[in-house]
């Protein structure tokens, strides 16, 4: 029997929405890496007075591209232009669906001349996948998935590791480990640098708002290099980072990782909903938060929305262009982070000590409780946006989510966040009774921290539309 695909699915069940907003999937798991080498707030901590070791290795998929039609292939899907895209340089790639809406979004590399390699989540891994698959260019797709959330005491085997050393002092452990001064890499440029004896491909970069460098190589060397960094960090503080604090410190630096993709809908797109198998993350992913509408569509979102607008270049050919250059110049929500109020997150914990039904728990450090999150933004009496990545952060000592609001509103403004789902919550695993409350929250820059936007370099987290 043909493998029921993701438009078989969505015809069987009608409406996107109601599929996504029931999954069972349940919490979304970073595998293999445990949740805590220490504790969560002194590791976050790490990132901002010393400096962490992050894990990377086993959360994103990796998909090879490699063929002399490699370029030309991924500019014809990628927003940004390719005109400054040389060996060792690496890209933020957020393909858009034809009607200018974001697919998914990660990290570009450019390897060698014909190969590339893109790190990040499946919905824009799935797309490269078909597109090479399907789109008679001259490649060869290599797709290294995401390790399994549970692998049942099974070994775990990937193309390579992938490390990233961030924080004040990592510049001091990184020259320790090459044994001489690191070369000078410019931001999302790429070199070589030694590591126990190891060549160790770099990237100049910052997860955590705090520039570093991330450093992949065969995965058979994993615990040598690992092992070599720990040791050299231990007179520099060095933290290893569990999966728990891992996921939260994008809060500082600014970008949304999951909004929904925008694949649901769309007669160009169907094509691919036939490919993509029903068991995909695109059809077994869910729908959270306060935003409720039975049009799938008010989920997508535009690259403008999400902060990179300014990438977005129409010296190309590529899907979407013509929905984007009618989008161009018009007013667009914009990316900010939302300030929760101290006392009415207090509020929704003192729920949990008083009878009837609680007000949705709020989990630490990181409160998403599904794999795209929507939650109602009201300014004025009206919805005016969404935070959409939720948690806490110990070095900002503040509730803080990410999202997007109209353009309208201003940098200080108070608005409210509605936590928690309508009608008593969904059936989601992730989801217990619970009633609504709307929290007050300050709209600020993103990154939210001072010490990020006056440090960190700018970037695709760091531009404005």
């Amino acid at each position: 029997m043909p493998e029921k695909s993701l438009e078989d699915l969505l015809q069987a069940v009608g409406n996107p929405v109601s599929l996504l907003r029931h999954s069972q999937i349940g919490a979304y798991v970073y595998p293999v890496v445990p949740a805590e080498y220490s504790n969560w707030r002194d590791e976050q901590r790490a990132w901002r007075e010393t400096a962490v070791l992050f894990d990377q290795s086993h959360h994103m998929a990796n998909v090879y591209v490699e063929g002399p039609d490699a370029l030309k292939m991924l500019s014809y899907l990628a927003t940004n232009t390719f005109a400054n895209f040389p060996v060792n340089r690496a890209k933020q790639f957020a393909p858009c669906s034809y009607d200018g809406y974001v697919i998914g979004d990660g990290i570009l590399f450019h390897l060698e001349g014909n190969r590339l390699v893109f790190v990040g989540r499946a919905p824009a891994a799935n797309w490269i996948q078909f597109h090479g698959e399907t789109g008679g260019y001259k490649v060869t797709i290599q797709k290294d998935d995401r390790s399994p959330s549970n692998p049942e005491g099974k070994a775990v085997m990937r193309t390579c590791y992938r490390y990233q050393i961030q924080g004040p002092n990592a510049p001091q452990i990184l020259e320790k480990l090459n044994g001489v001064p690191l070369p000078e890499i410019k931001f999302f440029h790429m070199d070589v640098i030694n590591i126990a004896g190891r060549k160790v491909r770099a990237l100049r970069h910052g997860m955590a708002g705090a520039p570093g460098l991330e450093i992949w190589g065969p995965y058979e060397e994993r615990e040598e290099v690992r092992g070599a960094i720990v040791d050299a960090g231990k007179d520099f503080g060095l933290r290893e980072v569990g999966s728990r604090a891992y996921a939260t410190n994008t809060l500082e630096s600014g970008w949304i990782p999951s909004p929904l993709p925008a694949v649901y809908t769309g007669e160009k797109m169907k094509a691919y909903r036939q490919w993509l198998p029903a068991t995909s993350y695109e059809g077994t992913g869910s729908l959270g938060g306060s935003f409720d509408s039975h049009n799938i569509e008010d989920y997508y979102m535009t690259p403008y929305a999400l902060g990179y607008g300014p990438f977005v270049k129409f010296d190309h050919d590529f899907i979407g262009r013509e929905a984007l250059e009618k989008m161009a110049g018009k007013p667009q929500r914009k990316k900010v982070t939302f300030a929760w109020n101290p006392a009415d997150v207090v509020k929704v914990f003192a729920s949990m000590f008083e009878p009837g039904d609680l007000y949705k728990y709020i989990d630490l450090p990181l409160s998403n409780y599904a794999s795209a999150s929507y939650d109602r933004v009201v300014s004025g009496g009206k919805t005016a946006g969404f935070s959409m990545f939720s948690g806490y952060s110990y070095n900002e000592r503040s509730m803080l989510s990410l999202g997007v609001v109209d353009a309208e509103v201003q940098t200080g403004a108070e608005v409210r966040i509605v936590w928690g789902e309508t009608g008593g919550g969904s059936r989601k695993t992730t989801v217990e009774r619970h009633r609504q409350l709307e929290l007050r929250a300050i709209v600020s820059p993103v990154p939210y921290s001072k010490v990020v936007r006056e440090a960190y370099a700018k970037g695709w987290r760091t531009a404005q539309v």
